[in-house]
């Protein structure tokens, strides 16, 4: 067990820190002060490790060309229609950057963002910490961010935390790409959700029209383990907001992957009421990611356990504003093994 930091990059002038974290069991993470992302996690299988996420060997391709490879995303993770909302009598305009969308906390989102990093080597935790300003992507409130990501075993956990000063809509993700696998796509891998309904999509935009619909009889319903593929064998595309059933035990899973070689099992739990499980639709790097890999469409999977999209349009959600009083709080634990 430990931290080891080095530098890995730079990036508008600020110092890119990654941290490297071991477990006694023989998993290694590093993550980077940039989007606090997850650069890289690997799993001993038969004695040698194999990465399972989605990543770069070097920083400069992260600004160019990561769709958000293993990053935090928000202020607001996923879609915002129309790249506006209201709160308390006044219309807030942000930077649309997915057609007339915005997504993942735009262009200049925490996930674009050089985070400071402090290693807590006696609870194998780094504690990651940023301040966004009052106006930061069009947003309001002075907010402080907190991550701290705790290696333990085979079970990498995420807290997350936010104060602000004003009343201003919050709701982080984290957005790694997993392959759990040695074959170029997942669509081979078993996925079991603990969900029986989903936000419907508008069929323009792929953002939620604010009704909730029951899962059954779709591809979306994964309360049962499926493959990725129809009963033709054909690809199932998924980028689709599960919500997560209500009255569960948080001891419990709400997520379990298993990948085509079964020698690994992935485990997801979290304290959020959805889901968006996503796996590469839209993937097509340019560049060379780990080890040479090249990552192209249905390369990896996401599990992004988060609020529902574009809650601040629709109040029958759960509520995204965050204020004074009402502080963000968050975890999410994956556990590979």
């Amino acid at each position: 067990m430990g931290i080891a930091v080095t530098t890995f990059g730079d990036f508008n002038g600020k110092r890119v820190d990654q941290f490297h974290l071991t477990s006694d069991t023989g998993v290694e993470v590093d993550i980077i002060g940039y989007g606090v992302v997850v650069r890289d996690w690997r799993v001993p299988v038969a004695g040698s490790p194999r990465s399972v996420v989605l990543g770069f060997d070097t920083f400069d391709a992260y600004p160019e060309h990561s769709p958000h490879l293993g990053a935090l995303a928000g202020r607001v993770a996923n879609r915002i229609k129309d790249a506006s909302f209201e709160l308390n009598g006044k219309t807030y305009r942000l930077p649309a950057n997915e057609g007339a969308l915005h997504l993942h906390g735009g262009r200049e989102g925490l996930g674009h963002q050089v985070w400071q990093g402090e290693a807590d080597e006696a609870n194998n935790t780094v504690r990651f910490t940023h301040f966004s300003p009052d106006g930061a992507m069009g947003y309001p409130g002075n907010v402080n961010f907190e991550a701290y990501y705790t290696l333990s075993g085979n079970r990498l956990k995420l807290e997350l935390r936010a104060t602000t000063d004003a009343a201003t809509p919050i709701s982080l993700v984290q957005h790694q790409y997993f392959n759990l696998g040695t074959t170029e796509t997942v669509l081979d891998h078993m996925m079991q959700v603990n969900s029986s309904a989903y936000t419907e999509l508008g069929k323009d935009d792929l953002c939620p029209t604010g009704a909730i619909l029951p899962s059954r009889g779709t591809p979306y319903d994964l309360r049962q383990p499926r493959t990725m593929r129809d009963a033709a064998g054909n690809p199932v595309d998924y980028d689709i907001g599960l919500v997560l059933d209500s009255g569960r035990s948080f001891d419990e899973p709400v997520a379990t992957v298993v990948g085509p070689d079964q020698a690994l099992t992935l485990k997801l739990w979290t304290d959020r009421p959805g889901l968006q499980v996503y796996n590469g639709v839209w993937t097509d790097i340019p560049v060379p990611g780990l080890n040479g890999k090249h990552y192209g469409r249905h390369s990896g999977f996401c599990l992004e356990d988060q609020a529902f999209a574009d809650a601040v349009h629709n109040p029958h959600f759960p509520n995204v504003i965050h204020s004074p009083e009402r502080p963000y709080n968050h975890w999410c634990t994956i556990e590979i093994a």
